[in-house]
């Protein structure tokens, strides 16, 4: 009786050349190459967004502004650059730590400096009556504090633009901001495109 074929292995012979074989084997070694390429492109990617999100948590913090406090300088969902660490003085605007919360509000008085607001909201800094042209109501608002008033040291006096209704540094209830509660000075609003520009 014969033997079956049927579940004997087949055994294939290959007949390449050695050209075809190097070619093989540098498509092979291009195949990694790439790779290679690709990996270092998104490894720099995520490099430089890792540096983007460290620059803006640590110097630069996007923030978003929400209610009217600031108005007619910033409105509600206004999107500002502030810029940590940088030097303020009086008139600039500035981030502020409040209560877990982040305000805007515009610095009137340094530590020492006597802050006094008449009944029509006119604010004087040392005597001096201050030209406001950011405020277009004047307003005393809500005052609560004993005027004039003077700065303690290692604290700033803040007020909104928005005189009427702004809750500051006239509201007992916040009173002068401790320096170290400043986030940064607000140096450029980035949103709406149609009021994108250095804020003043």
């Amino acid at each position: 009786m014969n033997e079956s074929t049927e579940n004997k292995p087949i055994s294939k012979a290959y007949d390449y050349s050695v050209s075809e074989i190097e070619a093989e084997l540098k498509r092979l070694y291009r195949r990694k190459e790439n790779g290679g390429v690709l990996r270092r492109v998104l490894f720099g990617l995520v490099t430089v967004s890792a540096l983007s999100i460290l620059v803006a948590v640590l110097f630069l913090p996007v923030l978003q502004t929400y209610g009217n406090s600031m108005t007619p300088t910033l409105y509600e969902g206004n999107i500002v650059v502030s810029l940590k660490g940088a030097e303020y003085e009086p008139k600039d605007v500035i981030s502020l730590y409040y209560n877990n919360n982040i305000l805007v509000k515009r610095v009137i008085g340094l530590p020492g400096d006597w802050i006094d607001i008449d009944d029509d909201g006119n604010v004087a800094v040392n005597g001096v009556v201050l030209e406001e042209p950011y405020v277009t109501e004047k307003s005393i608002g809500n005052c609560d504090i004993k005027l004039p008033y003077q700065v303690p040291d290692g604290h700033i006096f803040v007020l909104g633009d928005h005189r009427s209704t702004s809750k500051d540094s006239r509201d007992s209830t916040m009173g002068p901001i401790p320096k170290e509660k400043v986030v940064g000075k607000i140096v450029f609003r980035i949103w709406p495109l149609t009021k994108v520009g250095a804020v003043k």
